[in-house]
Parts: C-alpha cells; structure tokens; sequence
C-alpha cells in the first residue's frame, strides 16, 4: 500500500544503476517499479496493508535538544521525518528529564544536551511508527529555521 494515497500494488522490479534486484536494504539507491500506475513519489511510504503506521499533526515526543541556541515552546522550526520536512512547532515542554537520576522536572525550555518531553504540532499530519517499533519512522530532527 502506498500512504498517503492508500492505493495497493505489487512490487514489478527493484532497479539499480548496476541492474535490477531481487530485493534491497538501506542504504541503497534504487527505483521501486510497481504493477500498477499509482502516483508513488519521494516522501511518500510503500507499506504492508495490515501495518499501516499511526497518522497524526500532534503528537507527545521525547527530544534530545542538540543546539546552541535554547528550545523554546511556540516557535516555529522544520522537522524532517524520513524523508519529509514540515513546519511545526512545540506546544509545551510537559518536563525535562535530569540524565543523571532520570527525576523528572519542569522547564521552560531545553538548552544544549537536554532531554525533555514535549507535545508537538505540525501544520500537515505524517505517517510515523513508536520509536521503539522502528526508529526510521519513529525519529525526527528538529531544525532552527533560521
């Protein structure tokens, strides 16, 4: 099944520069020719139809804060998932989490290395999986519009 149009097909060949495969793995380079005419463009998801992961704009998510520059809840950043980058912004900083005895406590912004939990809004919904079930699907970066 292809998201987000929800329509199915078969995989008709796998093409490569070298020529076609069997099958492929990350990090590979290839083309996904399908039985079917179906609009299928980069972004988009190739699933089975009994795994179709969740589909939302918000969402609760554990971050890692990488930047020099501090998190600040309502401001608005990109996030690329998968392949995929998005507008969005942070509600809130529900707690930041203390790294050396896991106490959680409440901040109104993250620094550098800080890890917190937040609840997240986009302006268009995404296809994602729990990080725990796959950590492609499951990740994101957070990045600085300007």
């Amino acid at each position: 099944m292809v998201l987000p149009s929800k329509r199915t097909s078969k995989v008709k060949r796998i093409v490569t520069f070298d020529g076609d495969l069997e099958e492929a793995f990350t990090p590979q380079s290839i083309t996904v020719v399908l039985e079917d005419e179906i609009d299928c463009s980069r972004g988009d998801m190739i699933v089975r139809p009994g795994n179709i992961p969740k589909i939302a704009n918000s969402f609760d998510a554990t971050i890692v804060w990488m930047a020099a520059e501090p998190m600040v809840p309502g401001k608005t950043y990109l996030f690329k998932q998968t392949s995929q980058t998005v507008t969005g912004q942070i509600d809130s900083l529900k707690y930041r989490v203390d790294v050396n005895t896991l106490h959680r406590t409440p901040a109104p912004e993250l620094q550098l290395n800080e890890i917190g939990r937040c609840a997240v809004t986009l302006s268009q919904p995404i296809y994602f999986d729990a990080y725990r079930r796959n950590r492609t699907t499951g990740s994101f970066i957070i990045i600085d519009r300007i």
